[in-house]
């Protein structure tokens, strides 16, 4: 793939000109994606299963953990649907917060020195975790064959998850990216923020289970505002007699939007600043 050099500080171009040439390299990005997942499955004898190898794994101990050895009083029946359901959207969350926030760094030999725009390395790093995700789908549709849940109109409500993933994903990106090049910190800090959030939200339990507790109404309004609480109702809703949590699903699709917004901003404010470090 051939490329020009960008002299120009990346600031100094407007959002409007960005979007622009984002939309013109759009093949270019599916080029990168094709590549990142070429290379990560290079070399392997079981290629894309390992995208759910990991999920399923922890799908299974947690069935095992919860309807076998303990009392399971949270989540739906069948219980292993409602946590593939939960758990392969949040592997997905976590591995596109990781990668998105590392994608500056991680491609900062090709950052000042290609005529890219440099959002375009965070895109790249979502889209490949997203490609992924959608390798996992097959996988989940033969556990739907089997278990046989409860279908219902509700399922209308995955495509907008799949897209307030996708937006929240690449407003962290753009946000995080450039911060972790200018703090190091940062991705440890993230690791540890990523293992509280999983507890933090309804990935081995669900939103109505949270809910239903006794706890301080401003708890409750906290957890709502969760992003990822509204994302999991939108995977899960369509699976289950229960009625999906439409306040929570709102709530998500605001915050993921300003996280985009707010990602945008940061992203462009220290683009300068980011290239002067590298």
């Amino acid at each position: 793939m051939t490329v020009a050099i960008r002299n120009g500080a990346g600031s100094k171009r407007s959002s409007l000109g960005i979007i622009r040439e984002l939309v013109d390299t759009r093949k270019t990005l599916w080029v990168l994606i094709r590549r990142d997942l070429k290379l990560r499955y290079a070399g392997s004898m079981l290629g894309w299963v390992w995208t759910v190898l990991e999920p399923l794994m922890m799908s299974s101990i947690y069935w095992f953990v919860f309807t076998v050895i303990f009392h399971r009083s949270v989540g739906n029946d069948p219980y292993i649907i409602f946590l593939l359901a939960g758990l392969l959207p949040w592997f997905w969350f976590t591995n596109g917060l990781t990668q998105g926030a590392d994608a500056l760094v991680s491609q900062r030999r090709l950052l000042a020195s290609t005529a890219l725009p440099r959002q375009i390395w965070v895109l790249r790093s979502v889209g490949a975790k997203g490609c992924e995700f959608l390798f996992s789908v097959p996988v989940f549709l033969l556990f739907l064959i089997f278990y046989h849940p409860q279908y219902n109109w509700q399922l209308l409500y995955i495509p907008l998850g799949l897209v307030l993933e996708l937006v929240l994903l690449v407003g962290l990106g753009f946000l995080l990216s450039p911060i972790m090049v200018l703090v190091r910190d940062l991705k440890p800090i993230i690791r540890l923020i990523t293992r509280v959030m999983f507890y933090a939200s309804p990935v081995i339990y669900g939103y109505h289970d949270v809910a239903s507790l006794k706890v301080p109404e401003f708890v409750k309004v906290l957890y709502g505002l969760n992003p990822v609480t509204g994302i999991l109702e939108c995977f899960r809703s369509g699976f289950f007699d229960q009625p999906a949590a439409g306040h929570v699903i709102l709530s998500a699709t605001i915050v993921s939007v300003l996280v985009l917004f707010l990602g945008w901003f940061v992203f462009k404010r220290l683009e300068s600043t980011v290239l002067k470090e590298i």
